[in-house]
This record gives structure tokens, sequence and C-alpha cells, in this order.
């Protein structure tokens, strides 16, 4: 007799069920480790990826995790929407100190990380790719901590800052190195010159085609809260969908977006809309799914040079905004504090070396075992020293520095 309405052995999984357990395991992780008293939750988050992934017991394989990419799209894309809606155009405009040692910390790490993995004998383009991709910082990071501390204060500003302006400074740095690699890998001549440029300016045109719509439709809504924040998350659902649709970034689009709508809207149509739960949810799934990514042997293989690479980038951050405290509101100390809150590095970091990898897989392998290798490493420490930067600078909450 067969019974064609029960549940066929072996059971097989659904996105439903992935993306309840991801949540469920990441709260739990997180939990254990505010409750350590020294950890922040996000910690616990990678650390819970970390140990259920394909590097340490499997239970979230390879394959679970390509199915979480569509999550981890989307929180991806909320968190550089919220980022660049930090980032006022015009206020930028005139505060030549963050410019000036925005481009001093960005320059020196590129600098610095291009020539110390030359001695490692990394190849001229690998070191070149890898040293763009270390101008970014994590704004998920930086946006996790600052929201569960509720960190307020120059150096928080500086930090949001800072962040935003390194993810397109190293966009655009890797843009530019483009060409070079398309020419070794003897890619036609008009994928060479085209095709980094149409990645831009498409990622860009379709922003701002966006934030022009966003703006109409929120300026017909009316400043109803619920529906504008229905409007927001359509939208960055929206352009993750459309950047895909027509082979641009949906890293610079977002955060070009964020830009845009902060900027663009001079009437303050849209309104300030907090994702507050909604928001807390992505962030669990991301970093859970990061650290799930995150592979031991990655970090064995390329040993030194990951140490090196995470070492040489902070000293350049660093010593890019001490050199420039002179001409900075910051005092020496908050400079400092400020270089630590730099320190993580993951979203834009890894979507970058993912983009490489669709072009070309083979020339990709050294450089992702380099820039994954140095994610695990700055991923662990990364969230404990932004927590450590923001609660020494002063600006947390004091019954939060009790609890913490």
């Amino acid at each position: 007799m067969q019974f064609a309405f029960l549940p066929h052995f072996p059971f097989t999984g659904n996105d439903f069920l992935l993306f309840g357990a991801i949540l469920l395991v990441g709260i739990l992780g997180g939990e254990f480790a505010q409750k350590t008293g020294f950890l922040p939750r996000i910690t616990g988050f990678v650390a819970t990826g970390l140990l259920l992934g394909p590097g340490v017991l499997g239970i979230l394989n390879a394959d679970m995790l390509i199915e979480a990419k569509l999550f981890t799209d989307i929180a991806l894309g909320l968190i550089l929407f919220q980022l660049g809606m930090q980032l006022d155009v015009r206020a930028l405009r005139h505060d030549k100190a963050l410019m000036l040692a925005s481009l001093a910390e960005s320059a020196l790490s590129f600098f610095l990380i291009f020539f110390a993995l030359g001695l490692f004998h990394v190849g001229k383009l690998h070191a070149a790719l890898a040293a763009a991709i270390g101008i970014s910082s994590s704004p998920a990071v930086v946006l996790l901590v600052v929201r569960e501390f509720k960190s307020e204060g120059p150096v928080t500003r500086g930090a949001l800052n800072h962040v935003a302006l390194n993810n397109v400074i190293s966009f655009f740095a890797y843009t530019m190195l483009l060409p070079f690699l398309h020419y070794t890998q003897q890619a036609k001549w008009t994928t060479i010159l085209l095709q980094p440029l149409y990645q831009v300016a498409a990622s860009l045109l379709l922003a701002w085609l966006l934030a022009h719509a966003s703006i109409w439709i929120a300026r017909l809504l009316g400043r109803n809260e619920s529906l504008q924040f229905a409007l927001l998350v359509g939208l960055i659902i929206s352009a993750i969908g459309l950047s895909k649709m027509f082979y641009c970034s949906n890293l610079l689009t977002l955060l070009a977006l964020g830009i845009m709508v902060r900027n663009m809207d001079g009437k303050n149509d849209l309104m300030e809309i907090e994702f507050g739960h909604g928001g807390q949810i992505f962030f669990v799934l991301l970093f859970v799914i990061a650290g799930a990514n995150l592979h031991l042997k990655e970090l064995f293989s390329v040993g030194w040079a990951a140490l090196v690479f995470v070492g040489i980038r902070f000293l350049g951050k660093t010593a890019g905004l001490l050199a420039t405290t002179p001409f900075s509101p910051l005092s020496f100390k908050q400079s400092a504090h400020l270089s630590l809150t730099l320190v993580p590095m993951a979203g834009l970091a890894i979507g970058l070396t993912e983009a490489t990898a669709h072009l070309y897989p083979q020339f990709a392998r050294e450089l992702s075992a380099i820039i994954l290798g140095s994610v695990a490493i700055l991923e662990s420490i990364g969230p404990v020293l932004t927590e450590f930067a923001l609660k020494r600078a002063g600006e947390v909450s004091k019954e939060l520095t009790l609890e913490h």
C-alpha cells in the first residue's frame, strides 16, 4: 500500500528551513558571546557559522551556502544602502580633514599591502588587486556594533564616514585594475576597455534612476512610516535584481543609491526609516553565513601572507589617520581608536573576490586564498576591537559599558 501523501525519507530541506535554522542558531550563538561579558554578539554570529560550516562540522554544506546567497545579497544591500545614507556629500565637500585622512589611510594601506605581498613572491597583479580590496572596511560590523551599543560621538561618526569612503575608494581602485586583469588573461580589447567602464556607469545610472523613482513614490505616499518602510525594502531588493539583470555591480549600486537618496531628496520626502528588528534579522543571517564561508584550510594555505596582509593593512590605516591628525578635529587618542574600527573587512572584500573568480577562476585562486584567509582573521578580531575602541573613546552608554 502506498501513502503518497506522507513525507519521503530521507527528508529534504528547503529554503524556509534553511532560513529559520540559520537565524535560530545565529541568535543563540550571539547570546552566548554576549554572556561572556567581553565579546559582542556579532562574534558569536561569525563563530556559530564557522562551527556549522564546511570548514568544521559541515552541517551547512557548500550547496546550502549557495542557496543562502539570496539572504546575504539582501543583507549586504540593506547595509550598504544604510551606510550610503550616512554620507552627506554637501557636508563632506567642506570637511577637508575627513577627505585628507581617508585618502591618506587608503593610499598607505594600498601601497604597503602591495609591497609587502611582493616580498612574499605574490605576483604584482595579485598583490595590486589584494591591496585595492584591502582598502575596504566592513560596514556591517561597524553598523551592528554601533547599533548594539548605541554609540554616539566623533569617533563613531568618523568610523561610519571612513567606512563608506573606504568602500567607494576600494571599488574604484579595483575597477581601475580590471583592464590589466583582462589584458593578462588575453581578453578582447572591447572587454579590456569597455567592461570596467560599463560596470561603473551602469551601476551609477541604475542608482540614479532608482533614487529619482523612490523620491517620487515617497512624495505620492506621504510621510507614512509603514508605507515608506515597505518602499525602501522593495527599492533595495529591486536594485539587487536589476543590477544582476544588467550585469553591473550590486555592491556599488546599493552604496550609490543610499548616497543619492540622501543627497537628492531636497524636500525630505523620504523619511529616515529605522529598519529595526527587520534589519537585525538580516544582520544575523549575513554574519552566520559569512562565518560558514570562512575556511581554515585557506588561512593555513596562505600562511604568512595573510598575517602580513592583516598587519600591514592595520599599519597603513593607523599611520594615515595619525599622520593627518594635526589637520583633524580628532585628538591622537581618538584617531588611534578610529583606526581600530577600520580593522573589520568582509562584505565588499568577499564580493570583489567573487567577482574576480567569476571572471577568471584560475587566476582568482591565489587572490581568494589571501583575501579569504585575511577575512577569517579580521572578522574574528574586528568586532572585538571595534567594541573596545568605541568604549575606550567614551561613546558607549554607561549602562552598556557596565554590562559588557
